[in-house]
């Protein structure tokens, strides 16, 4: 292969990693600042070496022809030592020097004269990380001191984000969780799909990561830097430890129990439900070669045991109250042996059991000082765990446990969280630019183990209201969810004088494999048997004998419904980070973000194809015959409209240009005025849109109209900061946000509200809907199709 040829595909593949990489989020820090001499000009060339004390890694630049400089991508954390030196001045060194995640250092090193012969000016760094060049909106970092003093019981990231002023730990600036971009060490750490908790192990109210293996937490509401994209709520940026030339570790143990929480509410006892809460886990890290490769690496595991439900069934004598429901033990036992003499099926307890929950995860990390220029740093994490349910206490009617409704315990469920994330990134530095290449994959993996055998859904009414659940939980029907994320990242600065100009794009892919079977076995949908004799009587019936084969047949037969989705975003920015003087710096910059669905239409029509007869079972025509292309509705004024779930949105690009600022006032770093204005384009759930893949034969399907555009706000950000010394700072910030395209859900079988809340008559004459005012009620089902009614006309699909 001729040298010619190296080059142009080294080029050629550079090219196409700086258009091809994803939303760059924040994991290091930054070094700049301007060399004088005694007379106050400045010194280009002189030469600065900035060392992480704790690893050895050192980092070094040269002054350009404005005497300026700047060290960028450099590890978080510290003391680190800077010198400053030019031949025939007295060296200048700082020591001391704490980097924050995202931060920009600043320092003015003001050489003297080596003629003097006076020893090396050594300066003690100040700590203030409020008063900083690169800040504009509203952002705070939370280090590793904090994080070692917050207190917390879950031991939770949520209990450090919470420090921001304008968050509850999850919700920032009155944006929902799902709309915040989580990351860790720059790759996606949210969970996608967008059940549940925003965060992977949400689920199972476990923590993706420990908080002993994080090093510092960033949480930005308006960085107006265009790099920073993926959310319209905060950029939540977590950073891990890493390893140094000195061996260290951690054996940590947390215990709780009942006995450790409150008993009384005003003065009122109250009971306390078992608990059993235990966290255990170890830290350990160190050089493998001395200032060179290092690692550090942290597993933990928590195990828990709460009672099931406190609710007790009623004995003969006892009265309703306090923990004591209104449904018999009598009622209970029989329901639990009837079905146990007829069909072998177990119920399980209703009362006195356990639910546990439990995790082990851990992180393994390695960092290597290739050279001066280049670093790189490799990661693997996981997640394994679990969390016993009970139904759930709502869907489709109450289901309890409570004082008017009881479940058996195997009318519960397990629900499995698994992770597995590989991340590597190298870092770059060169004469007067830098290059940040990062590369990303993950795979969430969930589902859930149902501990009733296979069986129809059985609910028993008590005074018209249900009473007693038993048989299968009905959303825990064979439900999977397999996610896979792949990213890369390259970051491009070049350094031209008093600019940092910034040019890159991004990409990034979630593959979704779903499978949810929610009425697959009968009962689901049915509105209850009435009493306990109904309930009798029907247990016995060939019907319900046919119900209970079915649903084992089916569970047997394993044909289960696959729903397969693919979206992702590219994007392309670039920026100028522009230090107009010593005083005023301005960032500005446009980013284009660009919806991508991939061959997500493509597998819903082989999903159609693969079962024709359930995908015929809706009439695309209106009354006449006439075929109007999609789901015949009637909006709300009595008018055909048509859905057509085959489609999907049209893939346009979103512009999100963006201006901020940093005004030093006094140009002492006391008080700081900060802002900026821009578009940021965010993600959604993206279960939105693999129900429309899932559902596409339901009458609860779902569709997204062609001009549907992922989330986008304008946000406004004027902040004030002042440095009072001593460790006292202020700190404020007036936050204004528009949605400028704010997905919207609309619900077709609801025509006009005729209710008014009137909340115990104090005039409050909001709308509601009642009953009546629904579109469509269901009447029948035949030969798989569904007929609807409005008012008093008929529509069949």
């Amino acid at each position: 292969m001729t040298r010619k040829l190296l080059k142009q595909l080294m080029l050629s593949f550079m090219l196409t990693m700086l258009f091809f990489n994803l939303q760059a989020q924040v994991t290091t820090s930054n070094i700049d600042g301007v060399v004088k001499d005694p007379t106050g000009e400045t010194l280009p060339g002189a030469n600065i070496v900035a060392i992480h004390t704790p690893s050895g890694t050192t980092y070094g630049a040269t002054a350009n022809i404005y005497g300026k400089f700047i060290i960028p991508d450099t590890r978080v954390g510290g003391p680190y030592t800077i010198t400053v030196s030019f031949i025939g001045y007295n060296n200048y060194t700082i020591n001391g020097i704490t980097l924050n995640l995202g931060e920009t250092y600043s320092i003015n090193a003001n050489l003297t004269d080596g003629a003097l012969a006076l020893d090396n000016v050594v300066v003690i760094a100040e700590k203030n990380a409020v008063i900083d060049r690169k800040r504009t909106g509203s952002a705070i970092n939370i280090s590793s001191k904090t994080i070692k003093q917050m207190p917390t019981i879950s031991r939770s990231q949520e209990d450090l984000t919470r420090l921001t002023p304008s968050s509850d730990g999850n919700s920032f600036g009155g944006r929902n969780s799902q709309f915040n971009n989580f990351s860790l060490d720059g790759s996606i750490f949210n969970n996608p799909f967008g059940l549940d908790a925003a965060t992977p192990g949400g689920q199972t109210k476990s923590q993706p990561i420990s908080l002993d293996a994080i090093e510092q937490v960033q949480v930005s509401l308006a960085p107006f830097d265009v790099t920073q994209a993926g959310f319209t709520g905060a950029a939540v940026n977590a950073v891990t430890k890493s390893g140094t030339n000195e061996f260290k570790g951690t054996v940590y143990d947390f215990y709780r129990n009942q006995n450790m929480t409150g008993n009384k509410v005003s003065g009122k006892k109250i009971e306390r439900a078992d608990l059993n809460q235990l966290q255990t886990g170890v830290s350990v890290g160190g050089p493998i070669i001395k200032n060179k490769l290092f690692f550090f690496s942290n597993f933990e595991i928590e195990r828990r045991s709460d009672l099931g439900t406190p609710y007790k069934a009623r004995n003969e004598g006892e009265k309703v109250g306090g923990v004591t429901s209104r449904i018999t033990a009598d009622d209970m036992k029989m329901v639990s042996k009837l079905l146990k003499d007829n069909y072998g099926y177990e119920t399980g307890a209703y009362e006195n059991y356990m639910r546990y929950t439990g995790n082990q995860k851990g992180i393994i990390k390695i960092d290597w000082n290739i050279s001066k220029q280049h670093t790189l740093s490799a990661k693997y994490n996981f997640l394994r765990a679990s969390r016993d349910m009970n139904a759930h206490p709502s869907a489709i009617g109450r289901r309890g446990p409570d004082l008017t409704t009881l479940q058996f315990e195997n009318s519960g469920y397990r629900i499995n969280n698994n992770l597995d994330s590989w991340i590597a990134e190298i870092n770059s530095r060169f004469e007067n630019s830098s290059n940040k290449l990062l590369f990303g994959y993950t795979e969430f993996n969930d589902w859930r183990d149902a501990f009733s055998d296979p069986f129809p859904t059985i609910n028993i009414n008590q005074a018209n209201v249900r009473g007693i659940v038993a048989g299968m939980e009905p959303f825990s029907i064979n439900n999977v969810l397999n996610q896979r994320v792949f990213q890369v990242t390259d970051n491009f600065n070049y350094y031209l004088g008093d600019h940092v100009i910034t040019a890159g794009g991004s990409f990034e892919k979630f593959m979704f494999k779903n499978s949810f079977n929610l009425g697959a076995y009968d009962g689901v949908f049915r509105p209850g048997y009435t009493d306990i004799d109904e309930f009798k009587k029907a247990i016995e019936s060939d019907d319900f004998r046919n119900k209970v084969n079915e649903a084992r047949a089916t569970a047997d037969a394993g044909n289960w419904s696959w729903a397969y989705t693919n979206v992702g975003q590219v994007a392309a920015f670039i920026q100028d980070k522009w230090k107009v003087n010593e005083k005023f710096t301005l960032t500005y910059g446009v980013r284009m973000d660009m919806p991508l669905f991939f061959d997500t239409a493509e597998m819903l029509e082989n999903k159609i194809e693969e079962n024709p007869q359930g995908g015929s079972q809706w009439n695309t025509s209106d009354s006449e015959g006439n075929d109007l292309g999609g789901k015949v509705y009637y909006d709300n004024d009595g008018n055909y409209q048509t859905i057509d779930n085959s489609k999907f949105p049209v893939q346009k690009p979103l512009f999100s240009p963006r201006v901020g600022f940093n005004y030093d006032i006094k140009g002492d770093k006391t008080l700081q005025l900060r802002g900026g204005s821009g578009l940021f384009t965010g993600r959604l759930p993206f279960v939105w849109i693999g129900n429309q893949v899932q559902n596409y034969n339901s009458w609860y399907f779902n569709s997204t109209t062609e001009n549907f555009k992922f989330p986008q706000v304008w946000r406004n950000n004027l902040g004030f900061d002042a440095n009072l010394g001593k460790g006292w700072s202020i700190e404020s910030d007036a936050i204004f946000t528009q949605d400028i395209a704010a997905p919207i859900v609309k619900n077709y079988a609801l025509g006009n509200p005729t209710g008014k809340i009137n909340i115990n008559g104090y005039g409050d004459n909001r709308p509601v809907y009642n009953n009546e005012d629904q579109v469509y009620i269901p009447v029948k089902q035949t030969n798989k199709r569904l007929c609807f009614r409005k008012h008093e006309r008929w529509l069949q699909f």
